[in-house]
C-alpha cells in the first residue's frame, strides 16, 4: 500500500527518486503510464499484470474499454530504479504530466502517482471541499 506525499526533483536526465520508503516494493520493477487529470501512475510489476488480467476480461466490443486500453498500454514504460533509487520517466510522459523540476509523488493505495507540483497543490486544494463532502458517498457506513 502507498501512502503520503512526496516532493522530489526530476534531474536533468529525466530521473526521479524513489521515495525511500517505496523503493523495496519497486525493486523488481515497475510500469509507469499515463493517468487521469494528467498524472502519471507508476505500479509494481505485480499489480499491473492484476490490471492487465481484468483489462483483458473487459469486452473488446465496449469502444470506451478499447479507447482506454489503447492509451493506458500504449503510453505504458518499463523500468528498474537504479542503486540510488532513481527511475527514469521516459519523455513523452513527462511532457503529458508536464512535469519539468519540481514533482509531487503520492500514494495513492496500490499505486503511486507523479505529478507536477505546482499542478498537485491545485488539485488538492480544489478537491479538499469535495473530498469532506463525498466521504458518506464514497465510504457509506465506513467513516
Amino acid at each position: 500500500m502507498f501512502l503520503g506525499t512526496h516532493y522530489p526533483r526530476l534531474d536533468d536526465k529525466g530521473r526521479l527518486f524513489l521515495p525511500a520508503k517505496y523503493r523495496e516494493e519497486l525493486a523488481e520493477g515497475l510500469v509507469i503510464t499515463k493517468g487521469q487529470e494528467r498524472c502519471l501512475y507508476v505500479f509494481p510489476v505485480e499489480e499491473f499484470q492484476r490490471i492487465t488480467e481484468a483489462l483483458r476480461t473487459a469486452p473488446v466490443t465496449a469502444k470506451a474499454v478499447r479507447d482506454y486500453s489503447r492509451v493506458f498500454f500504449a503510453s505504458a514504460s518499463d523500468e528498474v530504479a537504479d542503486k540510488q533509487g532513481r527511475v527514469t520517466v521516459p519523455q513523452a510522459l513527462r511532457d503529458y504530466a508536464g512535469l519539468s523540476r519540481d514533482c509531487a509523488v503520492i500514494g495513492a493505495n496500490t499505486r503511486l502517482e507523479i505529478w507536477d507540483a505546482q499542478a498537485w497543490d491545485k488539485y488538492l486544494a480544489d478537491q479538499e471541499q469535495a473530498f469532506s463532502d463525498l466521504s458518506e458517498e464514497v465510504l457509506p457506513g465506513i467513516l
